[in-house]
């Protein structure tokens, strides 16, 4: 019975250590699996006791220390004070490739009493052995550090030639590139979406500060949280906001690469972009949206007090049984201060004055007209701005190019520092200017759809705005009023002003003017009736062209956030 426990006694125990490059090779491949197996039938050869195997699928970048299984396998060895051990590896490429880390890794083994066996290699205790052992762990750490060099090269190349190469950002997701190569960014239909909307609201001031996207991004159900509470690092929001990669453009500043226009298409345009990064930077402010914009109250802001000329406001009141809704006026020294109007009163008096805006069915030939007139001239000048914004991109390539000229004869490093910054400015620039010119002109398909669009709002206001939502509705109030609707003390409006389309068509709809053949008209001053002379005609014909094309100008303005 004794002779067997101390045979028992004598067994060496083993540690099995194994190790693969990414999370990706221990998924797809069998690396682990098979070092695994390799060090377990080594270990029975040798007749050891294998008690705990230790696998790890980082590579650390040659520092053991960020490997999860090695730091285990050393706290296993702390615990274990006093036993003797085996560390069994597959290769010494899976101990350290690192020389320094190599040799302090030998060096924490030998202080918790355990030795070290590979199945590739033997460990001599000689001048010999080690010379040997360094050598081999310097060529691991020489093929790491060539394979690295090699992969940034091909990483660098992809990023050059517009690919992105890190890490799916948000809002994207990896597919096959259609011509082969490699994968692509493709936006990704749920959380694309989002993405755009935080940009856009943003750049344009909707959201006034990065709190407030970090708010509208933690409110969405679909866009993953990176805190447990299910809420976002402010980090995270301010990362969004910098990425080039949702205007459609890469960039990789630590190997060298500039911006440039990237393979896969952007959420956002270049120039909203360029917007967030001037909010950003302080070159452009933003106020905090006001947090008292209410869907049950649309037309907060909208309709003024009648006695003072300001806004009024809207709340909730709560009565003895349930809750009622209210517009009042607060202004100081107002004579209808906090007297309340029941928001249905105010909101039905208002939707008579929207129904009222149908104009007759008869004058739409007259309003596709005046739109073809109005898209005629905005294709006119958008020709212009085109013209204009090639020459201000000639200009700029002139200054890169005299300030490149000028980097060439500097010596002065902050000289050179501040011709670069300013040239990475004048790129962005570029960026921007190309990106319009090419928006510049309107597809000439867009016109009927955006008279279709313009002609159905005209033919029922009320509807878009009834079955629209809050954006919607604020949209109808801009497009269909020239100025805020006043509210009176006898609970009347007054007079609307209202926008050029509306007013203008209203205005011909209610006059009894009829139309009158061209010649057969007469002048007012003659005594007698006559027929107007070829230069009175001409003059009369031109008067009626200058109408016509106020009134289209008038259009344009009045739906240009449709067309």
């Amino acid at each position: 019975m004794k002779d067997e426990y101390s045979k028992s006694a004598e067994v060496t125990r083993a540690l099995v250590y194994c190790r693969v490059s990414s999370t990706k090779q221990r998924l797809e491949g069998s690396g682990l699996e098979s070092q695994e197996q390799r060090c377990r039938a080594y270990a029975d050869e040798k007749g050891y006791a294998v008690e705990a195997v230790f696998p790890d699928d980082v590579s650390g970048g040659g520092d053991f220390m960020h490997r999860p299984g090695m730091v285990a396998l050393l706290s296993f060895l702390d615990a274990q004070k006093g036993k003797p051990y085996v560390v069994i590896f597959d290769d010494l490429k899976r101990f350290a490739r690192d020389t320094e880390f190599h040799l302090k890794l030998r060096r924490e083994f030998a202080k918790r009493g355990a030795t070290i066996e590979c199945l590739n290699f033997r460990f001599e205790d000689t001048p010999e052995g080690k010379f040997i052992e360094t050598v081999i762990a310097a060529q691991g750490e020489l093929e790491r550090e060539q394979n690295r060099r090699q992969v940034v090269q091909k990483m660098k190349a992809r990023v050059e030639n517009g690919f992105w190469v890190f890490r799916a950002p948000v809002g994207y997701r990896y597919v096959s590139a259609p011509s082969g190569g490699g994968k692509v960014l493709e936006p990704d239909p749920v959380l694309a979406p989002i993405v755009t909307d935080a940009l856009e609201g943003y750049a344009s001031g909707h959201f006034g500060s990065q709190a407030e996207v970090q708010r509208f991004l933690e409110r969405s159900p679909h866009f993953p949280k990176d805190k447990p509470d299910g809420k976002l690092r402010p980090m995270t929001v301010n990362r969004l906001l910098k990425k080039v990669v949702y205007a459609g453009y890469v960039e990789a500043p630590k190997w060298g690469v500039s911006t440039r226009k990237g393979q896969h298409d952007g959420l956002v345009s270049f120039a909203t972009f360029q917007k967030v990064q001037d909010v950003l930077e302080g070159r452009k402010r933003h106020y905090p949206a006001r947090k008292d914009h209410n869907e049950d109250f649309p037309l907060r802001g909208f309709v003024a007090c009648d006695c003072c000329s300001n806004a009024m406001t809207a709340a909730w009141s709560k009565g003895k049984y349930r809750h009622y809704a209210y517009y009042r006026c607060e202004t100081r020294g107002c004579e209808a201060k906090s007297k309340s109007v029941p928001k249905a009163k105010l909101e039905d008096s208002f939707a008579e004055i929207l129904r009222g805006l149908q104009p007759a069915r008869e004058l739409f030939d007259l309003a596709k007209a005046m739109l073809r007139d109005a898209w005629d001239m905005r294709f006119a000048i958008a020709l212009g701005e085109k013209e204009a914004m090639q020459k201000k991109l000639d200009d700029t390539n002139k200054q890169i190019d005299g300030l490149l000229d000028r980097i060439v004869e500097a010596s002065n490093a902050s000289v050179v520092s501040a011709y670069e910054t300013r040239i990475d400015r004048l790129e962005r620039d570029k960026m921007v200017l190309q990106e319009k010119i090419d928006a510049a002109v309107p597809d000439k398909g867009r016109l009927e759809e955006c008279m279709e669009l313009s002609l159905r709002f005209l033919s029922s206001p009320w509807n878009v705005y009834k079955n629209g939502d809050y954006a919607m509705r604020q949209t109808v109030l801009r497009l269909a009023f020239a100025e805020p609707l006043r509210y009176g003390l006898n609970g009347v409006y007054g007079t609307p002003e209202l926008s050029f389309p509306f007013k203008y068509l209203g205005g011909i709809s209610g006059s009894k003017s009829e139309m009158v053949l061209l010649e057969r008209i007469e002048l007012s001053t003659s005594p007698l009736p006559r027929e107007c002379s070829t230069s009175e005609l001409q003059q009369r014909c031109g008067r009626v062209i200058r109408l016509k094309r106020n009134a289209a100008q008038g259009c344009l303005d009045g739906f240009f956030p449709l067309l």
